[in-house]
């Protein structure tokens, strides 16, 4: 004979219903817990996996500047190691056509020598009249002049050539001074410095 729990009567399932329940809503709580632990975990590894992409996306577009930057820089001192070694071969074309020698075919094969290293960025400097400027110039003979308000060249001797900014090699120059006791253009203190001593000398006597 099977005995009945105590204190339960038959059909009455009100407490295994409450103990259902109860076990349900423990499960959900813990599941719930779960999830959000596991959702935060998701979170905070999305956020460094996009941190560790964001800082491999900065390290390869530095490498790319840093390369594309050396490339320009090979392709500048090869050009300009070219370029140096032809500015002889120009020297000879300008003393050529000074003296008239630069004609008929000779004349487009220099034509297009100038224009092609022209494209590739040499600059032929120096003109008679300009301020002398000692880093664009090499002054090799000096002279006075009455003509002149400011050491200027008077002459160019040979051309200089640069690429850019870098001077290749300065111009060689003769240099004219103002001539010594020429009053400056810019007339004030200049014209007045001489009267200065005068005067002491006046107030001595």
């Amino acid at each position: 004979m099977t005995e009945k729990p105590q204190g339960v009567e038959p059909g009455d399932d009100s407490n295994a219903d409450d103990a259902v329940i109860q076990a349900a809503e423990e499960a959900l709580k813990a599941l719930s817990g779960d999830g959000d632990e596991a959702l935060t975990a998701a979170k905070r590894e999305a956020t460094e996996r996009t941190a560790d992409l964001q800082r491999l996306q900065a390290e390869y577009q530095n490498y790319r500047k840093r390369v594309e930057r050396d490339r320009l820089t090979v392709r500048e001192i090869a050009v300009s190691n070219i370029l140096e070694s032809l500015i002889p071969v120009l020297d000879d074309i300008g003393r050529a056509r000074e003296h008239g020698e630069v004609t008929g075919g000779f004349k487009s094969v220099a034509e297009s020598l100038e224009t092609v290293v022209a494209k590739l960025g040499l600059q032929q400097f120096g003109k008679e009249g300009e301020p002398f400027d000692p880093n664009l110039h090499e002054a090799l003979m000096h002279s006075y002049s009455s003509e002149v308000t400011e050491d200027t060249c008077v002459q160019v001797l040979q051309p200089g050539y640069r690429i850019g900014e870098r001077i290749i090699r300065p111009a060689m120059v003769a240099v004219a001074e103002p001539q010594p006791g020429t009053q400056s253009t810019s007339g004030g203190p200049d014209a007045d410095g001489p009267a200065a001593p005068e005067a002491d000398g006046a107030a001595e006597n």
